[in-house]
């Protein structure tokens, strides 16, 4: 990994949780439920995320389920999609993180 491609992809990050913040701030939600009028695959991860800083782990479990799995995307995207040698074992987690999300949204949409 080259360290300018590290620095523009640490940029980024940055200025997406600056987003997400000034939208929290502001009150104005999540952009795809102001859309669609349907929740994100996402809604309640920055609410579970503020429940994680409070080091309240159940509130968190209950805003979003998968909250978990940010870090692992974190690393899977500073490291270029490619944290394992072996190509199954850097497509596997992004499957299951993916069926996780789309579980989760499934059951809020439909349970």
């Amino acid at each position: 990994m080259k360290i300018q491609n590290l620095k523009i992809k640490l940029i980024a990050f940055a200025l997406l949780g600056l987003l997400i913040l000034l939208a929290y701030l502001t009150g104005f939600g999540c952009v795809w439920q102001q859309l669609f009028s349907v929740p994100c695959p996402g809604c309640g991860m920055t609410r579970a995320w503020l429940a994680v800083l409070r080091l309240d782990f159940s509130a968190a479990l209950s805003f979003h389920p998968m909250f978990w799995s940010v870090p692992l995307l974190f690393i899977y995207i500073l490291w270029d999609g490619e944290p394992f040698r072996n190509a199954l074992l850097n497509i596997l987690p992004i499957c299951l993180i993916g069926v996780g999300f789309l579980a989760v949204w499934l059951v809020r949409l439909f349970g």
